[in-house]
Order: structure tokens, then sequence, then C-alpha cells
């Protein structure tokens, strides 16, 4: 049943997170040398694998392309129509002048000076602005089909071509007379901008520029081992990478580059559910926790992907180390070390320079595992997060210095995005919190600071129970003490043990430890007194939700008697009743019983206590004969049959809880008194 229920939607989730790693990974086939120029060759000879071009950087390609489009020359089209048209429509128009004065030498004037024009060439004014703007000096002049270079300066516009025949006319031409033939009504654009094959030719002549400048003969030698990279040999590495990544493309080939990727995706995240389906199988069947470990790992590795990318910022300023501390906060040092050896793994295949990579992050999670090993302060992620620093400026400068030999190549740049790294890590105290809000969780810091007996709820309880205040101490003394012998939560279990009887300060002279010399008991029925002692449960719960404690020190008061019965009224009753019914429900602590080590822990460890403060001796058969006895009718009783625990472990607890007990009412020796 647990396998139908659990491990098929957690599996689920690694398929999802592997699809969606691998839909964000680079798709260009990667080309697996890294190098940069004035750096040492660091692999092996490399030769060319078959002919190819030296391609030019892009910068010297568009620098080509700039130089082009300014000395380009557009093209326009003379129209030798427009001259016949309008020097016929003149001599009509002299044909049928008016006014004598006008003799043959105005029309002949006119008719020179129209001819020399059109032939110039008249052009808009729009065509002429926007030369001037783009700074063009010369245009390909086409007629017949026949380009000829002509210079702007050359072209007129009607109003200049109209101010030419005024002021060049000669001093036997009357002016006014010559402004009376209306010239303007002769004066046309006979110059086109031709824009179709203004662009095929521009067009062109950017295709005409070359993007290489050489050729690389297959089996040619390109670099050795430990050469220095030059301009020329890193522009030659540059093709070869270029005409690798280029012969990547096309569906088929990305359709294998995806699944490949997806592939070894998969491969990495079912070695991380092999790890929780071998140790951690409480952390594998909860959907919860599942959920955010994948989540860490898609989160770093989809980050990793977009710097990459788009060259966002330094790879080493993203804090991968803080995938780690999240996860050993909420859960413990082996997992978060697997966590965090899963996702530096994927990253690593994105990344420039994966070997530092990986051997960088992979001494950041060791750190991490050790640094937070007992994590109980949130001073100590500060002090995690120094030792992060150290840990990557001290492994980056002894690979450098191994790998250049010369102090003066490190890149002390690096300190300082270890030191943005170590910013960043420091926001890993809200990032706690965000994530027990989002997901439920308690840390173990919260449970420390939960613990503390200055918190409002257990200054209460020891003002107003003071009895059951020194009894929740020694319980939490036990139940600690107990959970680290069988390798359960301590923390939990110690904080829960502090808030399991709050419910008390309802009615706190009710109980025993709160008691001097009057018992309230004594004026009410066994079922009245009975519901009284069973309401510190329901009581508890209403005080711990009002006070936001998280859940799992909740569980603790709903679970700490289980569905046991409040035995010494239900006892007290059946004894002076022996033959009358009786309801059993009135004796019965609602529940629900326990189900971890921890609660179970919890309920032994309160009855043992509670019980121990009967002995009217307290030697160690006495003491060991009430734990067995007490723990057998627990068991006895089903009340442990929800809880992990082994027989094993139920026996490590009770030798726990008598030496526990033998330390807390050993006998002092008797001071003699002063005779006189």
């Amino acid at each position: 049943m647990k396998l139908k229920y659990y491990t098929i939607p957690t599996a689920v989730f690694f398929v999802v997170t592997a699809i969606l790693i691998a839909y964000f990974f680079p798709r260009e086939g990667k080309f697996r040398y890294q190098f940069n120029e004035g750096k040492p060759w660091r692999y092996e000879l490399l030769t060319a694998p078959s002919d190819f071009p030296i391609y030019k950087t892009d910068e010297e390609v568009k620098t080509e392309r700039d130089s082009v489009l300014s000395n380009f020359e557009p093209y326009f089209r003379i129209n030798a129509e427009v001259e016949t048209q309008e020097v016929e429509k003149l001599k009509t128009a002299y044909a049928a002048r008016e006014n004598p004065e006008i003799t043959p030498s105005y029309m002949q004037y006119v008719e020179r000076s129209l001819t020399q024009l059109y032939r110039n060439g008249i052009i808009s004014n729009q065509d002429l602005e926007d030369l001037r703007k783009e700074n063009t000096q010369r245009v390909k002049l086409l007629e017949n089909n026949v380009a000829e270079t002509k210079f702007v300066s050359d072209f007129f516009t009607i109003r200049t071509a109209y101010e030419f025949i005024l002021n060049n006319a000669p001093p036997n031409l009357d002016k006014d007379l010559l402004r009376s033939l209306n010239i303007n009504n002769y004066l046309t654009e006979n110059i086109i901008y031709d824009q179709d094959m203004s662009e095929r030719v521009k067009e062109d002549q950017l295709q005409a520029v070359p993007i290489s400048n050489g050729m690389v003969q297959a089996g040619e030698r390109i670099v050795d081992r430990g050469e220095i990279i030059d301009n020329n040999t890193y522009n030659i590495l540059r093709s070869l990478k270029i005409i690798h990544e280029s012969k990547a493309g096309g569906n088929q080939r990305q359709g294998l580059i995806m699944g490949g990727q997806f592939i070894l995706v998969f491969g990495l995240l079912f070695c991380f559910w092999l790890y929780l389906w071998s140790f951690r199988q409480r952390i594998l069947y909860s959907r919860t926790n599942t959920a955010f470990m994948l989540l860490c790992i898609l989160f770093c590795c989809v980050l990793t992907e977009l710097c990459v990318r788009y060259n966002l910022f330094n790879i080493y300023i993203i804090p991968y180390a803080m995938v780690p501390i999240v996860v050993r906060v909420f859960f413990d040092s082996r997992t978060a070390l697997f966590v965090h050896l899963i996702t530096v793994l994927i990253c690593s295949m994105m990344v420039p320079y994966p070997h530092e990579f990986l051997i960088l992050q992979i001494v950041a999670g060791m750190v991490v595992t050790f640094s937070l090993k007992d994590l109980s302060e949130r001073s100590q992620l500060i002090r995690c997060a120094f030792f992060l620093y150290l840990s990557y400026a001290l492994c980056y400068l002894s690979m450098a210095l191994y790998m250049e030999a010369d102090i003066n190549k490190i890149n002390w740049l690096m300190l300082l995005y270890f030191g943005i790294n170590f910013v960043l890590l420091m926001f890993t105290y809200i990032l706690v919190y965000m994530l027990e809000k989002t997901f439920g969780y308690v840390s173990s810091i919260t449970l420390v600071e939960l613990s503390n007996i200055n918190s409002p709820l257990l200054k209460k309880l020891s003002e107003v129970a003071p009895g059951t205040f020194q009894h929740s101490l020694q319980v939490s003394s036990m139940a600690s003490d107990a959970a680290t012998k069988i390798g359960a939560n301590a923390q939990l279990v110690r904080t829960g043990a502090m808030y399991h009887d709050i419910g008390k300060m309802a009615n706190p002279a009710f109980f025993t430890e709160n008691q001097t010399s009057f018992n309230p008991h004594d004026q009410l029925s066994y079922e009245e007194s009975a519901q009284i002692i069973i309401g510190h449960v329901t009581e508890g719960v209403k005080m711990a939700e009002k006070a936001s404690l998280p859940q799992n020190v909740i569980d603790f008061i709903r679970t700490h008697h289980g569905r046991g019965k409040t035995k010494y009224f239900y006892t007290m009753y059946k004894n002076k009743y022996p033959d009358k019914e009786i309801d059993e429900s009135k004796f019965t602590y609602p529940g629900p019983n326990p189900f971890s080590k921890e609660t179970g822990i919890l309920m032994m460890a309160d009855s043992v206590e509670a019980a121990s403060r009967s002995l009217k001796e307290h030697t160690e058969e006495n003491i060991k004969e009430l734990v067995n006895k007490i723990v057998d009718t627990q068991l006895a009783d089903g009340l442990l049959k929800n809880t992990p625990l082994t027989f094993r472990d139920i026996e490590s607890i009770k030798n726990v809880f008598i030496d526990k007990l033998k330390i807390m009412y050993h006998t002092r020796i008797s001071y003699p008194e002063l005779k006189k």
C-alpha cells in the first residue's frame, strides 16, 4: 500500500524534474575545450580534424560592413523623356505668346538652360535632404541601364533650377520678362531614387564582405599542451568551435542532443532516488520532502543555465552552498551533501572550466557538512558562510598557482566574486524562515529557540504550574537522551516535552505535582475528575495553536497520552461500581496514538517520570521494575503500535530511563551534627 501511494507520485516528480532541466539545457553541441587568449593550452596536442576557415570576429566583420555602408553610392534613374516633354511645352507656349517684347532670344536662352539643367539632373527636395543626412557625396545615375557616378552637388532642385535660370541670364535679357514666362511650369524632377536597385546592390556588397581571412588544412597542427594561446591561435580555436557547434544543427541532431541530456540528467536524479530509497525512505515517502529537494536542484540548474547563456554574471557569484545548508537545516548532513553533489554534477555540464567548478563546489559541500554537523544556533550559519569563503579562496588560489605557475596571472577579481557569494549566503537566515512557512518545516534552530524557558508559554507555565514545569524539564531530559541513544531527533523530542503539558495551566490545582495539601478531586465524581484530567490535552492544543507553535510540536501535545485511559480514576470507578456498566469514552484520552519515534519516546518518558514520583524507595530494583511495568503496559495496550520503534529501540530506551532515574533519585550521605 505504501509503495502504491507514495513511490509512484514521487517517481513522477523525478521524471518531471529531469525533463525540465533537460529543456533548459544548452541545445548546441558543446565544444569540449575551454580556452582563453593569453592562457596556456591545458589539453593534449590539437590538430585540425578537417579543412575549415579562420573566421573573423564579429567586431571585424561589423567594421568592414560599416565601411561598405558608409561608402555605398545609392542608385537613381534619369528620365530622358522629361527633358523632351518640357522643351516642347516651352516651344508651344512661345508660339502662342501674346507679348511682342518676348523675342526669340528669350526662348533660346530658356531652352538651352532647360537642356543643361535636365542633363545635370533635377532631384526632389526630399531625396536631396535624405542624401545630405546620410552624408552621401556621390550616387550612381542609371540611364539606359548604364550607371554613371554623379556628385550630389551637381543636382538641382526645382527652386535652385529656377534661380539658376534667372541668375545666369545675359545682361540683354530683362529678368521681369523672364519671370513672365512662368519658367516653373517647365521644371520637373527627372532624377528618381531606385530603391529596389539600391537595396539589391547594397545587399550584394554586404554579402561580399568575407567572414574569414584564411584556411586551416586538415591535419594541420593548431596548439600543443602548455603553449600560450596568442591572438592567431585564439581565432583558429574560436573558428573550430564555431564549426563544431554549427554541425549540431538540424532537428534530428537536436532531438538526439536533448535525448542524451535527458538520459544523463535523469540518471543522476535516479542515483539520488536510489539513495533516498536505500537510506532515507521516510523522506522519499513524503511528497513535500521530495518536491522540496527536487526544487532546490531545479532552481540551481535553471539559474546556472540562464547565467551561462546570457552571460549575466560570474558563475561563482551563485551561492550553490545554500542548497546543502537549507537541506541540512531541515534534514541531515548526509542527505545535504548528496543533494549538493547531484546539483553541482548537473551544473558542471553547463559551465566553463567544469573541472575547477566541481573541485570548488565539492569542497564547499564538504565544508557545509562539517561546519553544520550539530546545528543548534543561527550564528553557526554565519560561521559556515565564513568558512565557505575561506575554502573557495584557498582552493582557487592553490589551483591558479598549480596551473599557471605565475602569481601575476591570478585573477584577483575571483576573490570579489567569492565575497559576493559570502554576502548572498547571509540571506540563508531569511530563506530558512521562508521555507519553514512555505513547506511547514521546523528547523533545529527554531526548536532550540522554542525550548528556551524564557519563551512566553514556558515562562507562564513555570509561574502558573511550577510542578508541571519541573515535570516537563525532567521528561525533556529523559526523552532527549533516549532519542540520542536510538538515533531519533533529540531536539524535536526536547522541545515537544517542554510543551506537552501546557494545557494543565487551565486547571493547575487539579494535577498532583501542583497540589499542596488540598485535593479538589475529593469534591468531584470520578467521571468529572477524569474529564478535567483529559481536558489538559485539548486545552494544550488550543493554547499551542493560539501561540502559533509548529505542527510538529503540537503533535506531542495530542499524542503524549494517545488513546490511553486515566488509569487512576478508571480503576477507582470500577472498584466502587463493579456491577455498573462503564462509559469508557469518559475515561479515554482523545488521541491519536503516537506515530513517530519521537512521540513514542515522549509518551514513555512522561508516564515513567510521573509514576516514579509515587515510589516510596528509589532503589535500582524498584526503578527497573517500574520502568518495565509502565512501558510493557503501553505496549500491551497497543499505544505504540503505530510508531516505527523496534524492540531493540524500546530496550535501549528503558535502559536510558533507568539510568536517568537512578541519577535523579540518588541518595546523599547524611552530614554529621557539630557537637558543642
